[in-house]
């Protein structure tokens, strides 16, 4: 069997046009301003269940690249999905992508509260970082973090609430997105159980691409 495309860029075009098909044979129709992160969604997971559950607050899409404009930073919640995050997108944009669940400070707090490094790592996040792109891709108690530090005054640039499992995920995801329209912080959010630090960093990536002017892969450099 001869492999329909060899070069990188040529597989991702060509899976974006099957998506971009495949969509149109579902009759999915997406927004406009949403479709790079659906797309970008699909082509990392091959589901296209993420056309459905994908939801995003009013012009959270413009808001964030209007953010990574402005060099706003990326806070995850997994080193995964950090890794996954584009560093040449960034530093197109003079952003950055910041993870501190490997942070001593980070697991002493969490120990002295009897919590979770992801809740600890997030009020680090929300204290240093006020302005930030918060990025979990697996911890539902982050959400929670990011969801009372909103309402006790915090105003992140964007909320990505895309965890996978099966305990407090879903409440989470919930509760967040409606903190989120509640106080207008911009959120991007997969309800349901599916998620996981490889979307987290999809998202992320759509966005920077979005804004870095970097959606056709030849505008990163590939062949």
């Amino acid at each position: 069997m001869i492999p329909q495309h060899h070069l990188p860029a040529d597989i991702e075009r060509t899976s974006m046009q099957i998506i971009a098909k495949e969509l149109e044979e579902r009759h999915i129709r997406i927004p406009r301003e949403n479709l790079a992160v659906v797309k970008r969604v699909i082509h990392t997971t091959a589901d296209f269940e993420y056309a459905e559950t994908l939801h995003f607050t009013e012009d959270a899409v413009q808001k964030a690249i209007e953010a990574l404009h402005n060099g706003a930073t990326i806070i995850t919640d997994t080193n995964m999905a950090l890794a996954g995050v584009s560093k040449p997108g960034l530093k197109k944009l003079n952003g950055e992508a910041l993870c501190f669940m490997a942070d001593p400070a980070v697991a002493q707090s969490a120990k002295e509260s009897g919590t979770t490094r992801a809740v600890a790592a997030m009020h680090k996040a929300a204290k240093e970082y006020p302005g930030a792109i918060l990025a979990v891709g697996n911890a539902p108690t982050a959400l929670f973090a990011i969801a009372e530090e909103i309402e006790n005054g915090l105003r992140p640039a964007l909320v990505i609430g895309v965890p996978v499992g099966f305990v407090n995920v879903i409440e989470s995801k919930e509760n967040i997105f409606a903190v989120c329209e509640k106080h207008h912080v911009p959120a991007i959010v997969a309800f349901g159980r599916k998620g996981g630090s490889t979307i987290a960093a999809a998202v992320c990536n759509a966005l920077i691409y979005s804004a870095a002017e970097m959606l056709d892969p030849t505008a990163r450099g590939w062949k």
